[in-house]
């Protein structure tokens, strides 16, 4: 067994490196605002209910446009989409990499922006759009002039999905679309939602659940307000339909197989954001270390301390051993079917959310009163990855999925 990087691996991480110092750092430094203390305040428009300004957005697209010309943005994509085709190990380490570099406009943890970008959105729409869907969505989805919101929580579903109450009713050659959703993000600046319906079979049955491309301004289509986050600015919004009616060609993949996209996002997703957490969990760590070795109490270094060396190593024993399971997860996933190795996945997500919290927590310990203000980025590290110990399968149903093929439940 191989556990070196491949070479062409670590060619890619000294090239976006080389590229991030060139192109990127020097935009950051013209906008700190966005980065140090202020951060929180100067992303989000309070008074546009918690929504980020519009300055804010404007950076990270500009980012994203820098990103694209050096050709590191659609890195993960595939070749006819203008990528590089990069494998999931590949995104596991780069994205670990970027993480681990700390807070920046490089990859920015409240929405996800990095110059290698993560695309979920346009895997499912590549894997399961026709042929006219692709021609119209792919490279405007890539471009960010369209924008697609994802829409499956509802206000009394969450982690059971298969019980959503939102319905579409077949009238003619269109359909109906009634019902509520919830947490459902990117919704204040979308042009299309993504709505998960019921469509035929009963409450609990995975199958009958489609997906549909809804414009934002169909009538009958509603934002009615944002939910205000852990971690601001927030893009998580409360909608509602009501006799929303769209088309047969709305309908992304197969009628009544919508589960399997929302199955591709969370996948794609999910690793991604294990490796991520390993990232800034080793930052969290590394930081800790470095402050312990200069804080000096009681004329010794607070490094000298097993109070706070223990945590820390147990923290960089775990991370290590995370981080090697994130890695052959990621490996798999480039051999078999994502179902075959979807409670790896499992395992490496929620281990790997958790690590981070415990990290940046630690991180705030062994900083003292200073760990704790917004001048460090441990707040914002923590505020950011705790979220994911919810969303996309709570870390309960992650450890559910690991025990059912544990014990022979599932297949």
């Amino acid at each position: 067994m191989d556990f070196s990087i491949p070479d062409e691996i670590v060619r890619t991480l000294a090239e976006i490196d080389a590229f991030i110092e060139r192109e990127i750092k020097p935009l950051e430094r013209e906008n700190l605002q966005f980065f140090d203390h202020r951060r929180e305040n100067a992303r989000t428009n309070w008074d546009e209910d918690g929504t980020p300004r519009a300055e804010w957005e404007e950076l990270l697209r500009e980012m994203r446009r820098r990103a694209d010309a050096g050709g590191f943005l659609r890195y993960a994509l595939p070749k006819r989409l203008g990528g590089q085709g990069g494998s999931n190990l590949a995104m596991a380490i780069i994205r670990e990499h970027l993480a681990a570099k700390g807070l920046g406009l490089h990859n920015d943890l409240q929405n996800e922006s990095s110059v290698v970008g993560n695309f979920p959105m346009v895997v499912m729409m590549d894997r399961f759009g026709t042929e006219a869907q692709k021609a119209e969505w792919l490279e405007p989805m890539i471009v960010g002039e369209r924008r697609l919101a994802f829409g499956l929580t509802e206000p009394e579903h969450g982690s059971d999905a298969t019980y959503l109450e939102t319905t579409g009713r077949r009238d003619g050659n269109d359909w109906v679309l009634n019902g509520a959703k919830r947490f459902n993000s990117g919704l204040h600046s979308a042009t299309h939602d993504m709505v998960f319906a019921r469509t035929s079979g009963s409450p609990g049955e995975g199958h009958g659940i489609t997906a549909f491309l809804v414009p934002t301004d169909t009538p009958g289509f509603s934002v009615d307000f944002m939910w205000w986050t852990f971690n601001m600015p927030t893009d998580h919004a409360e909608a509602t339909l009501r006799d929303v009616r769209v088309g047969a060609e709305t309908i992304l993949g197969e009628e009544g197989n919508g589960l399997a996209l929302a199955q591709t996002f969370v996948h794609e997703n999910r690793i991604r954001q294990a490796a991520s957490g390993v990232g800034a969990a080793q930052y969290c760590i590394d930081e800790s270390v470095k402050y312990a070795r200069e804080r000096v109490t009681w004329k010794r270094p607070l490094a000298v301390n097993q109070a706070i060396q223990f945590p820390l190593a147990e923290l960089h024993t775990e991370c290590e051993m995370v981080r090697n399971l994130v890695y052959k997860t990621a490996w798999h996933l480039d051999r078999d079917h994502h179902m075959q190795v979807t409670d790896q996945v499992s395992m490496a997500n929620y281990r790997a959310n958790r690590l981070v919290c415990e990290a940046a927590d630690r991180a705030m310990q062994v900083h003292g009163g200073i760990g704790y203000t917004r001048h460090k980025p441990f707040e914002h590290i923590y505020r950011h990855h705790r979220r994911y110990r919810i969303t996309e399968g709570s870390e309960e149903i992650q450890i559910r999925k690991v025990a059912g093929r544990l014990f022979g439940f599932t297949k």
